[in-house]
């Protein structure tokens, strides 16, 4: 794999570190990334969108969903019921593995709820940008006209 230096990226640019970090990670992450569960992410409005595991034999309460500044952190795990203590399978193919899935999520992102239904767990994110750094028109004042200055003149006298 090759490797790329991001040194002029960062001497190039003011304030785009996190773009720089990005690519960094994604280049030297292993190809071999985990692709269990599988999921899918939808976009559900201009800011909005869904991230989907199917996460069949998990219950409630065995999976943990955790936001963590910019990352989004899901993990499951399973603990052996009394039920499964005693069955003997010749094939296994519902895998019931436990596993934790990591997702970078843009700044002001956040998750707004999630739900867990037919081996489904649906998790909702929104961009919600503060009020103060949303843009704002900025009215321009003119400078006053000699005759506006005069009529201030007459109404004083």
């Amino acid at each position: 794999m090759r490797n790329f230096d991001m040194t002029p990226l960062y001497r190039a640019t003011v304030g785009f570190d996190q773009i720089a970090d990005l690519m960094d990670r994604v280049l030297t992450q292993d190809v071999s990334q985990p692709s269990y569960p599988p999921y899918n992410i939808e976009k559900t409005a201009e800011d909005a969108w869904r991230i989907s595991l199917a996460v069949a034999g998990f219950s409630t309460e065995d999976i943990a969903i955790e936001q963590r500044e910019n990352a989004l952190v899901i993990s499951a795990r399973r603990a052996e019921s009394e039920e499964d203590k005693g069955k003997t399978y010749l094939h296994r193919g519902i895998a019931t593995r436990a596993f934790e899935r990591r997702f970078t999520l843009a700044e002001h992102v956040k998750v707004t709820g999630a739900s867990h239904e037919n081996g489904m767990l649906h998790i909702d994110l929104k961009r919600e940008v503060p009020e103060a750094l949303k843009p704002r028109q900025i009215a321009i004042a003119g400078p006053k006209t000699v005759e506006t200055k005069v009529i201030e003149k007459d109404a004083e006298a």
